[in-house]
């Protein structure tokens, strides 16, 4: 736990936020009406979590506390895993198991999340914990703890009902009496009954997870380095080995080796109809390979530790020393401390580089800082796409100052994660009446290849294309997934305006002229952007490597992706795994320095033309 706990805390404060922790941060500083409000039509399966963190930031709201939930349940998962691996095989094994998952980066990349994932973790090991006690115990009152304890843990996520499978998987391959079944039964059966609701409800919120895409073959290899404490090379293999030879250590196979396969295997089965599945959604089948690869460890210390050549002795170095005993003992366990140290520093860079802000799937930090050193007071401002405003709403002071030109009603006040906005028409008339507007936008966003649906975002661009140039552009260059630029636009004069400047896709201005609708009046078609999450990922976003930044629509999605955010480090696509392989496939989200703020003065490029170099 001490070695979790320090790994937690180290770099904990990384000096920025990104999209998935700006949502729980925002959420969970609104009223508890507010909140359940905003869970009628987004983010039901965060609810609990959501509450839960508004009690927490009524302390102090702040980027430490809002990740330090996540230090904590992550420091006490490894001592339920240590705790497991003590009853199972033994207090050398326990003890490595619980050092194993502390020092494995993919715990250390979600230890500093403020996202639900490591308490989900904390609390699949301690029913795991539960469910042996009941089994040793036998009686019926031992399923109480074990039924509440599954039961918070899958309101927490729903994600998380798998280990139900897992924990069948265990009964049956410990062959317990009927009677333990039984008792297991109706603790399942009433966590399944409570669930009921919550699903129900998020079946009508299945679009924030529209993102995601069927696993194939390379999300399997990815999960298996994410789930070892070395990504390749001999640690990788040695893993492996191990695991395999704590196979023979029936009893800790039986409850390790179900958590660590079936939660996985049920998403990405089902994820081959209706995707659902993402790593981060099983980090807490992480402690059945840490069980494991502990149980081999312990097995093969076992066996050296008997071994003994009666009647003889051995000459080590010109000394005559009995082979066997304490001594081979004491060697085997200065030999695991010596292992596990090596691992932890073989895996350091990983570890540092994880900290960076960089490594996460984007800062808005960094976009507050543009705001603040750019804009002037009074300033219009638009965002494109409208999940770009989480940046003003993690970070208001770089914002307080201008004008949000799109805003037509407050995300708390709407019950939406990032506000509604003006319809098309609304819009129009609104732009119609300045000369200058600040655009905050993905670089991806402004592609003129990219297909938009929502009208809205249609309209941003069909007007600034056609009316508008470009005067100035800011970057913070952070090599994150999907560049975050601050664009001056300046009306164009009467004479350059051309009928083909309008962007491929883009809604002409015909579309919807400014006397079409009275102001405030919605015709169809017309959705406000922040209604609908697309899953926990922004639109918009493009997951480090597979989709659009916002790795899951904030707001949990359900680190592939596939979205940005949840990649632990060290997968291809930066954000939501832990980092793997930092010498062979550097992640894009990593930054090695820190690039200055660039600032150029631009002619007058369409909008979407290539940036200059």
């Amino acid at each position: 736990m001490a070695v979790m706990l320090a790994t937690g805390l180290w770099g904990l404060d990384r000096g920025g936020m990104w999209g998935d922790e700006s949502v729980t941060f925002q959420v969970a500083q609104r009223t508890v009406p507010q909140i359940w409000r905003l869970l009628h039509d987004v983010d039901a399966v965060h609810g609990l979590y959501y509450l839960f963190m508004h009690a927490v930031l009524t302390v102090h709201p702040g980027e430490v506390v809002l990740r330090l939930p996540s230090v904590c349940a992550a420091t006490a998962t490894a001592g339920l895993v240590a705790a497991l691996g003590v009853r199972l095989a033994g207090p050398r094994a326990g003890l490595w198991a619980g050092v194993l998952y502390a020092i494995t980066p993919m715990t250390g990349h979600y230890a500093q999340e403020g996202r639900s994932y490591a308490l989900v973790a904390a609390g699949v090991a301690g029913a795991t914990l539960l469910l042996v006690r009941a089994v040793d115990a036998g009686g019926a009152r031992a399923w109480w703890p074990y039924g509440t304890v599954v039961a918070l843990t899958c309101v927490l996520h729903e994600l998380a009902v798998p280990v139900l499978g897992a924990h069948a998987l265990t009964l049956a391959l410990l062959r317990v009496p009927r009677k333990v079944w039984s008792g297991w039964g109706r603790a399942a059966g009433a966590v399944v009954l409570l669930l009921l609701p919550l699903v129900w409800v998020s079946q009508g919120q299945s679009g924030q997870v529209a993102w995601l895409v069927s696993p194939g073959w390379d999300r399997v290899g990815r999960l298996a380095r994410n789930f070892s404490p070395g990504p390749a090379g001999p640690v990788f293999w040695g893993s492996l080995l191990l695991m395999a030879a704590g196979l023979r250590e029936r009893r800790t196979a039986a409850v390790a080796l179900p958590l660590l396969l079936v939660p996985p295997g049920i998403l990405m089965t089902v994820s081959q109809v209706r995707p659902l599945y993402h790593d981060r959604y099983v980090l807490y089948a992480l402690a059945g390979a840490s069980l494991l690869v502990a149980a081999g460890a312990g097995r093969v210390a076992g066996v050296l530790g008997r071994v003994r050549i009666e009647g003889r002795r051995v000459r080590i170095k010109g000394r005559r020393v009995r082979a066997g005993g304490s001594r081979v003992r004491a060697v085997v366990g200065v030999t695991g401390v010596l292992a596990l140290t090596a691992t932890f520093l073989n895996q350091l860079p990983v570890h540092r580089r994880d900290r960076s802000a960089a490594h996460r799937p984007d800062n808005l930090a960094v976009v507050s800082a543009l705001a603040v050193s750019r804009m002037r007071p009074g300033d219009p401002v638009l965002f494109v796409p409208s999940v770009g405003r989480l940046a003003a709403l993690a970070y208001p002071k770089g914002f307080r100052r201008v004008r949000d030109i799109a805003l037509r009603e407050s995300a708390p006040r709407s019950g939406t994660l990032w506000g509604r906005e003006a319809t098309p028409g609304q819009l129009r008339r609104r732009l119609a009446a300045v000369d200058r507007v600040w655009v905050v936008a993905e670089r991806s966003a402004l592609d003129p290849r990219r297909s938009r649906t929502d009208p809205v975002e249609r309209t941003k661009l069909a007007v600034l294309a056609t009316e508008f140039t470009v005067r100035e552009e800011h970057v913070h260059e952070e090599r994150v997934r999907d560049d975050v630029l601050l664009r001056l636009y300046v009306r164009r004069p009467p004479g350059d305006i051309l009928p083909g400047d309008a962007l491929p896709g883009d809604a002409p201005p015909g579309d919807a002229p400014p006397g079409d609708e009275p102001p405030g009046d919605i015709l169809p078609g017309d959705a406000p952007p922040g209604d609908i999450l697309p899953g926990d990922e922004p639109p918009g976003d493009i997951l480090p490597g597979d989709a659009p930044p916002g790795d899951e629509p904030p707001g949990d999605i359900l680190p592939g992706d596939e979205p940005p955010g949840d990649i632990p480090p060290g997968d291809e696509p930066p954000g939501d795994e832990p980092p793997r392989e930092p010498a062979d496939v550097p992640p894009p989200g990593v930054s090695d320095g820190a690039p200055a703020l660039g600032a150029q003065t631009l002619g007058a490029p369409a909008l979407g033309a290539p940036p200059p170099p």
